[in-house]
């Protein structure tokens, strides 16, 4: 069998699959296919820029027990792995014996879905000759969901959005009305929700009807067997990686801005025969913010870290994650119970993979990098009413922009750091032309930060300088969840920091990395993401 790749994604392992291995690589590779193609789907029919333009979305074919066996190409790690953990919780309530053909289940819960109420998980499940075969899953993001916006301002998550508890929002093909309704009456662009929705929905049934044709194609009732396959393959693989690693405890920790006072992440790492524990205890408390991270946000990304360093090359799915064991203490910023306000939980969650390569460092450190920006910097930039009003100004436009912005990645071992680039988020960036298209915003400046990356053997990677405006020089809002400000990113092994974020207006004003700020009537906001550090001494 020949070694898998990222893109393909094959299950590795030396002995011969009972089913023939042509057979196997042939319905692996469909099966990538099926689940590719209803994440890009959702991808092209998604009303939300950051789901139409960056990817921020996920997809992925379960089987009958809710075992992740297929995810799609595109998406990212906060999203697939969440949703491994959230197609189990559907099930707890709505068991596959009593879901018919034509049934599909929402919820934004961020303890069952993805960590906030802004991204919605749509699962529907999947019939073949009367008998139910699997379930597709898919997730996205959601321009507005009420609330008082896309910020980290909420004190507990009930301020932060309108919640949908897992709901059947199609019953054997009739469209509960009432659930559609109560979610436009609680946006601020209820087209775009309710399209959302059934684009959500749209997404899972392609899934659906291509899994039927290739069942019919390979003349099977059922893919258990194949599932099964993928799933002991992708553990074995996984486990004969691990054991090329020494058996070791270590530890590993970083300080972040946190938003009224500093965050610790501390992490004891243990690598054994039979797999990996990654315990947080240690870790700082919650934050009386919308800062916190749901468990299964902090299980996803700590996983894909160590997915990255230990076994890039094989597959994601339930086989895979089933040797990894992610704990953190309840009440912790990496736990936070409900009703703890989760809303930025990125800004947290995304720093994980660079602990864990803290620890790994002290391991095999040639599998991992510097530390890097991390966190996605998203400005997510809205109208001014408010302030309009008082200053007497009239017929604003209504707007709510995303605008995604990336910092530099860590240095390599042998290369460089990537220069804005979205690790391990993955996300790609909201084209300027879209964002002045729809908004009244003006991007005067978009560039390289010279010199942001940290020095080293292998240079950093590069952030970004951005100055944006409002066409008419009206005052507008910046929700900011930013981080890397006041704690850059490390180098490693002599290799120095990268440059912090700054956020300012142009007048020299500086702001705040966190809450919600209005950019004063003709002034312009400046961004600079922060810089990766550099690796090793020069």
């Amino acid at each position: 069998m020949t070694e898998a790749t990222h893109t393909s994604q094959t299950p590795v392992d030396a002995r011969r699959s009972a089913m023939g291995e042509i057979d196997f690589q042939i319905m692996w590779n469909r099966l990538i296919a099926v689940v590719e193609e209803q994440a890009q789907a959702l991808r092209r029919t998604a009303f939300s820029p950051i789901v139409r333009e960056s990817g921020d979305l996920s997809a992925g074919y379960f089987d009958y027990d809710g075992r992740m066996i297929a995810q799609a190409v595109t998406g990212t790690p906060g999203h697939v792995n969440t949703m491994a953990t959230s197609v189990l919780h559907f099930l707890r309530l709505f068991p596959a014996s009593t879901m018919k053909e034509g049934d599909v289940f929402v919820t934004n819960d961020p303890w069952m879905g993805t960590g906030h109420l802004h991204d919605f998980v749509m699962v529907t499940p999947a019939f073949h000759h009367g008998k139910m075969v699997g379930l597709f899953a898919s997730t996205c993001h959601f321009m507005d969901v009420g609330g008082i916006g896309f910020g980290p301002d909420g004190r507990d998550v009930f301020e932060e959005g309108f919640y949908v508890p897992p709901s059947r929002m199609i019953d054997a093909g009739v469209v509960d009305q009432t659930l559609i309704r109560l979610v436009r009456a609680n946006s601020r662009y209820p087209a775009e929700a309710e399209g959302d929705l059934f684009s959500l929905a749209s997404c899972n049934a392609i899934g659906v009807k291509r899994l039927g044709e290739m069942l019919v194609e390979f003349k099977l009732d059922n893919l258990s067997e194949l599932a099964d396959e993928i799933i002991a393959r992708s553990r074995r693989a996984v486990l004969a990686e691990i054991a090329k690693l020494p058996e070791r405890e270590v530890s590993g920790s970083m300080t972040l801005d946190g938003y009224d006072h500093p965050v610790t992440l501390q992490a004891r790492l243990k690598i054994s025969k039979e797999g990996i524990e990654l315990d947080y205890s240690g870790t700082s408390r919650i934050s009386a913010r919308g800062i916190n991270v749901p468990l299964s946000y902090c299980q996803a990304y700590s996983a894909f870290g160590l997915a990255c360093s230990i076994f890039p090359n094989i597959p994601n799915n339930s086989g895979t994650l089933s040797v990894l064991k992610i704990t953190a203490p309840e009440g912790s910023i990496l736990n936070a119970v409900r009703p703890s306000p989760v809303s930025s939980r990125h800004v947290i969650g995304q720093m994980l993979p660079d602990v864990v390569f803290n620890c790994l460092a002290q391991i095999s450190p040639d599998r991992v990098l510097a530390e890097g920006a991390g966190a996605l910097w998203n400005l997510i930039l809205e109208d001014g009413h408010d302030a309009c009003v008082t200053e007497g100004i009239t017929n604003t436009q209504q707007f709510s922009a995303l605008s995604v912005l990336t910092g530099g990645t860590g240095a390599r071992p042998n290369a460089d750091g990537l220069n804005a680039t979205a690790f391990p988020s993955g996300v790609s960036g909201v084209p300027i032309e879209v964002i002045e298209t729809i908004t009244p915003l003006v991007y005067w400046r978009k560039e390289f930060r010279a010199n942001s990356g940290g020095n080293g053997k292998f240079r950093g990677g590069m952030g970004q300088v951005i100055e944006i405006g409002h066409r008419d020089g009206h005052p507008f809002y910046l929700f900011a969840a930013l981080d890397r400000i006041h704690n850059p990113a490390r180098g490693r092994f002599g290799g120095s920091d990268g440059a912090p974020g700054k956020v300012s207006l142009a007048s020299g004003k500086t702001l705040n990395g966190k809450g919600k700020q209005l950019i004063p009537h003709g002034e312009v906001l400046v961004v600079e993401t922060p810089g990766g550090g550099g690796y090793g001494e020069s």
